[in-house]
């Protein structure tokens, strides 16, 4: 089976722009407030949603829901596992006070070590990339409104 290059390459995409915008919050010392990753959803919708469409055009009548799903959930699970490695590297590396500032924050009457706090992030990634990724796929799911479509309805 061939291989297509379109969830690499977007996955990368949506890595890099999640990075540059996790660097630029904090520029300003927001990173710490997990609400700003509420933007992190935006970032990677439209990262997928360029993914599937340039999957679909590279397909074109040769492609089918189940392999734009694939590209998709790819493109997203890259983009989590990219983001998850500069995270952990950003804080216990770069700034290493990072985990106690972020935990702090939630007020916790038990123990989160670094590797917690790095599962959570991915955990969080692969579960947007899952919900983006059956959202998006809504819009290219064929249509049982054609004639040929009513022949398998009740």
């Amino acid at each position: 089976m061939k291989r297509s290059s379109v969830p690499l390459m977007y996955g990368i995409f949506i890595a890099v722009a999640l990075i540059a915008y996790f660097l630029l919050l904090s520029l300003f010392d927001l990173h710490k407030n997990p609400v700003y990753s509420v933007f992190n959803l935006v970032i990677t919708g439209i990262g997928i949603f360029m993914a599937i469409k340039a999957y679909r055009d590279k397909k074109q009548s040769k492609f089918k829901y189940q392999k734009g799903f694939i590209a998709g959930l790819t493109t997203g699970f890259i983009a989590t596992i990219i983001f998850t490695a500069f995270f952990a590297i950003y804080a216990s590396v770069l700034n290493p006070g990072f985990e106690e500032e972020v935990i702090t924050m939630w007020e916790t009457d038990w123990f989160v070590n670094m590797g917690m706090l790095v599962f959570t992030v991915a955990l969080m990634g692969f579960a947007t990339s899952l919900v983006v990724t059956l959202t998006i796929m809504q819009l290219y799911k064929p249509s049982w409104n054609t004639s040929e479509g009513r022949k398998h309805t009740y």
